[in-house]
């Protein structure tokens, strides 16, 4: 562990934890001021607290991973994600900040209801705990993650330090000290980013010389369509603008829009948040590039590009920094997320909490404590640590959850108990389904979330009279209204159809030019070869040393990925009488290259060993894996390459008889050291 590692990150970490005790000095004790801030908070406060807790440790291990297998092509999620925010901040934000100021609200989850409490307010509050815990989780797991690549420390060490930090947040000044830390954690983030990308192009040769590389890699790495999206295009896109639509579905991110006093207030903050979002995903765009240049393992883990690339490229102080931004980050998102479960349980699962401030500082303990032990059960579970999937369920899942009955309240119609429930449960089984069948590789789980509920939305009105006895009634849409939204349907048709057609002509297919990180079934075929690099006699009477080099032999164009040492001989041993008994001499060898050494004696005449530095029992064999993870088992690299020094050693036993004494004082041994060389194909097994 690096000291100045260490002290940096202490001494930013201690600065944010400043900023936060500072913001106790003008909170009010009260539920209101712990969970809205008293609903006067600063635009800009607020809106930089909105990107920090937006971004979180998604946007620095979960985005970054993201990029790394995807390359070019990750942009969409960035350039169609912040269309969809950009809607979602002019128009449902405005219903959002409106509603929650005339009602008094403090939860997403009374939005979605006529009144606090209410039996589909309940279910929301539900849902969302459900779905945020897990959120809260991937940010911890993020910490863990960064704590591990930077300091050394198991990730389990890192979850149970945000534990701590987390709880100290909620307690010390609930939504406004995070809102300040946030604000503080924003600028620190942007500042890094920028030292962090500038000092990561000059290492990969400026933005020609990354592009170089990544198409040397993979062709498809460069190209800005993805691979084979067996799905089409155009719900591949949509469940970007989606996933941004669903920030209105997000509890931890509302919450802020919650604290602002006026629509005035909002627009503000929504300038605010775009002008910090949009050079961030810009700048995190490039770190991910960079990292997938400079970390070319097999093994390496995606999503710990940016706190490597950290590691590798800045002094201790700047990996502080990072370090710290990374880890305050999450956890302030985690807080943010504690602290909007604990709304929705007082607020709508358990009202008569709503006002027991001591109780709803209890409550956000034991949700802090669930977040953590989830957490913690993703390391034992496999792909559970991963933070990518971890938010894309829990954001996809609030959206689908949250968002269609957002749209259809700002719409102006108002569902009953009933309806709001169906369409709820219709989106968090189409997220789940969706997830376990193993869709959201081609498309994210935005799209299921939000069409089910809107099916079930249309089902349900098509189906319902229209009478003065139904107090739901029709989903009436007036002449105007519906020719608005012919229009935005047949230039959403035109540009489906336009995207599709680009994608059929232009698109990359893996059939052409495979993505050496699409994980698909692959049949392993291969030969092993042997080529001799040094032999000879030896006369031993005690050791010999030997020695042989790949220089022997032309070893280009050759998949080195063992050695073969052999030795022979026969007992020159001489009977002095025909009544002498004979013994046996032992020989032995003991060497290698680098730390690839093999030892083997015996008194047999044959002596062969073979070490691989591959996993030699892939070839024959199918399995699911990406090109580039079985390129990794199956290539040496240049571990064979280079000189061989071994001992061999002799053991000389003589027999005899009582009289006389055999003559045996040395062996002669032959030797032979080859290069073993594998040459294999990959053939992808098409279900």
């Amino acid at each position: 562990m690096d000291t100045g590692i260490l002290l940096s990150f202490l001494l930013f970490l201690g600065f944010f934890a400043g900023v936060g005790l500072a913001s106790m000095r003008v909170k009010q004790d009260t539920t209101d001021d712990y969970l809205v801030a008293g609903r006067g908070m600063h635009p800009a406060l607020a809106a930089l607290s909105a990107v920090s807790t937006w971004n979180s440790g998604y946007m620095f291990i979960g985005f970054i991973g993201f990029i790394y297998l995807m390359g070019y092509s990750a942009i969409w999620i960035g350039v169609i994600s912040t269309i969809g925010q950009l809607v979602a901040w002019a128009w449902l934000y405005k219903f959002i900040q409106k509603e929650g100021n005339e009602r008094g609200l403090r939860s997403l989850s009374s939005l979605v209801a006529e009144k606090a409490g209410a039996p589909e307010a309940k279910l929301a509050a539900v849902l969302s705990v459900f779905f945020l815990s897990i959120y809260a989780a991937a940010q911890l797991t993020a910490g863990g993650k960064a704590l591990f690549v930077m300091l050394g420390w198991p990730e389990l060490v890192g979850i149970l330090i945000g534990f701590v930090l987390v709880v100290a947040y909620c307690y010390a000044g609930g939504i406004r000290a995070s809102i300040w830390t946030d604000a503080a954690q924003s600028c620190v983030m942007i500042v890094g980013s920028v030292i962090l990308c500038w000092v990561a192009l000059g290492n990969v040769g400026g933005f020609s010389g990354m592009h170089s590389e990544l198409e040397s890699q993979s062709t498809t790495l460069v190209n800005f369509l993805p691979t084979d999206i067996s799905l089409g295009i155009s719900l591949y896109l949509l469940a970007f603008f989606l996933g941004g639509l669903g920030v209105a579905g997000q509890p931890q991110v509302v919450s802020r829009v919650m604290t602002l006093n006026s629509d005035e207030d909002r627009k503000q903050a929504m300038i605010w948040f775009f002008v910090w979002q949009t050079p961030f995903i810009a700048l995190m765009f490039i770190v991910g590039l960079a990292s997938r240049v400079l970390f070319t393992e097999g093994d390496f883990d995606a999503e710990l590009g940016l706190p490597a690339l950290a590691m590798d490229t800045l002094p201790a102080l700047g990996v502080g920094m990072i370090l710290a931004s990374i880890f305050a980050a999450t956890m302030s998102t985690a807080d943010s997320q504690v602290l909007a479960c604990t709304a929705a349980i007082t607020d709508d699962i358990k009202p008569e909490w709503r006002e027991d401030h001591k109780t709803t500082k209890i409550v956000t303990l034991y949700v802090a404590a669930a977040a953590t032990m989830i957490s913690i059960a993703g390391l034992y579970v496999p792909g559970g640590d991963s933070v990518f999937a971890l938010v894309v369920l829990a954001v996809y899942g609030l959206g689908g959850i949250f968002v269609p009955l957002l749209i259809i309240r700002w719409m102006g119609y108002k569902p009953d108990t009933f309806h709001s429930i169906v369409m709820m449960i219709s989106a968090f089984f189409g997220v789940i389904v969706w997830t376990l069948l193993g869709l959201g590789d081609d498309v994210f789980p935005s799209v299921p979330g939000v069409g089910s509920a809107f099916i079930a939305h249309f089902v349900m009105c098509a189906i319902r009279d229209d009478s003065a006895s139904n107090p739901l009634g029709r989903f009436e849409i007036s002449p105007e209204r519906r020719n608005q939204f012919a229009t935005i349907g047949v230039i959403a048709l035109c540009f489906l159809g336009v995207a599709e057609g680009a994608y059929a002509a232009y698109g990359p297919d893996s059939s052409e030019n495979s993505d050496a990180n699409v994980v698909a079934m692959y049949q392993i075929d291969g030969n092993f070869s042997f080529v001799e690099i040094g032999s000879g006699t030896e006369v031993i009477t005690d050791t010999a040393q030997i020695t042989a080099s790949s220089d022997a032999v032309d070893v280009s164009g050759l998949n080195v990925v063992g050695f073969r040492i052999a030795t022979s001989h026969t007992d020159n041993e001489q009977a002095c009488n025909f009544l002498a008994n004979t013994e046996d001499d032992e020989v032995g060898y003991e060497g290698g290259i680098q730390d690839f050494n093999v030892t083997e004696s015996g008194t047999q005449e044959n002596l062969e060993s073979e070490l691989y530095f591959i996993n030699q029992s892939l070839v024959g064999t199918a399995t699911n894996s990406s090109s580039s993870e079985i390129d990794a088992s199956l290539a040496g690299g240049d571990s064979g390459i280079g000189t061989y020094d071994f001992t061999i050693s002799v053991v000389v036993n003589s027999g005899g008889s009582p009289v006389c004494q055999n003559g045996d004082s040395d062996e002669s041994v032959d030797w032979t050291v080859s290069l073993i060389t594998l040459d294999y194909t990959l053939t992808e097994v098409k279900e």
